[in-house]
């Protein structure tokens, strides 16, 4: 019996350094550790065997399991590592070859100096509030001084959804009188209005059924014109240049009174006259004016009190002016050579 365990110990030994993957490793274990296999077959011959014989035997069969099953963990090991090694001989990356080049996005050139005008006047004091885009006619009109029959409530220039209730509100001034209202304690307030308006408008170089206006209210006690003009000289030279001049001009818009229009010494020909500016030395870029007692006193507050001032600038025009672009439709038709573009020359 020992020479017969000593020879399927060869046996087995020989075989075991001849499997070559996991699969022959599985097989081979079942075929010789198996209920079937000759381990097991001796195992079950022992009964007739005298009681030394079964002592000694069932010793010898004992060792020859433990080094059996340590010389399949030890070829199952070797097996594992060199199937690793193979795999990541595959997937070798080669140092030497150029890194791919991935592209990274950049920011509209629009949003860019809508987020720059935020950071201006959040560092003046200013509150960015946002507003529905559907909204009511009684807040885009009634509470702005534009009575029934106004030209600009005329449906061939705004955007009704349902009846003469709803609309795609035509300016951001909506905004100023929510919140004039929401302020139940009367405080002061200083507010910038970003977003989206809509008009109805044939698009074409310089127009846009949808366009951004940001427009700002302020109020407060022993508010003047020297304040508009103040807040706008600021404006104008952290956007427009520290060598920019302004001016007003005198304007209507119902909302406000007495209103101006907002000019700015050309950056193009320093004022002294050029196509940009029509040869005019100026450019305008918005409008304002002190808000009118009647739109304060839809807004809840007191016009023998409160004075404030309002002010509205076209995003898109303000972009066309600072970075010369000649088309308002640059901004919505997603190129990125236009945004690689300026942002080449900001890094100028």
């Amino acid at each position: 019996m020992k020479d017969k365990i000593e020879q399927l110990q060869k046996e087995i030994e020989a075989k075991v350094k001849e499997v070559k993957n996991i699969k022959e490793w599985n097989d081979l274990k079942v075929e010789y550790l198996g209920k079937k296999g000759p381990i097991s077959a001796i195992l079950a011959g022992m009964r007739d065997l005298s009681i030394e014989e079964k002592k000694e035997t069932g010793k010898l069969v004992n060792e020859l399991k433990e080094t059996v099953s340590t010389l399949f963990d030890e070829q199952r090991t070797k097996i594992e590592a060199k199937e690793l090694e193979e795999k990541l001989s595959k997937e070798e990356i080669d140092i030497s070859l150029p890194a791919t080049k991935i592209p990274v996005g950049t920011p509209n050139i629009l949003e860019k100096l809508i987020e720059e005008s935020e950071e201006l006047f959040l560092s003046m004091g200013y509150d960015v509030v946002e507003g529905p885009e559907l909204e009511k006619d009684y807040y885009n009109f009634e509470l702005l001084n534009l009575p029934k029959g106004h030209p600009a409530r005329d449906a061939q220039d705004t955007f009704y959804t349902k009846g003469e209730e709803l609309l795609l509100r035509s300016q951001t001034s909506p905004v100023q009188v929510r919140t004039m209202l929401a302020n139940e304690e009367k405080e002061p307030l200083r507010i910038v209005c970003p977003g989206k308006t809509y008009r109805r408008d044939d698009d074409d170089a310089t127009h846009s059924h949808q366009f951004t206006q940001m427009e700002g209210l302020l109020i407060d006690k022993n508010i003047s014109l020297a304040d508009l003009k103040g807040t706008f000289d600021i404006i104008a030279k952290k956007l427009f240049g520290t060598e920019r001049e302004t001016r007003f001009r005198p304007s209507f818009y119902p909302f406000t009174e007495p209103s101006v229009e907002l000019d700015i010494s050309c950056f193009n020909c320093g004022g002294k006259g050029c196509p940009l500016c029509k040869h005019t030395g100026w450019i305008t870029v918005g409008g304002a004016g002190m808000v009118h007692p009647r739109v304060l006193e839809n807004g809840g507050y007191d016009p023998k009190e409160w004075t404030g001032f309002a002010f509205g600038f076209g995003m898109e025009r303000l972009a066309m002016l600072k970075y010369g672009i000649t088309d308002i439709r640059t901004f919505y038709t997603n190129d990125l050579r236009v945004t690689d573009t300026f942002n080449r020359k900001e890094a100028e």
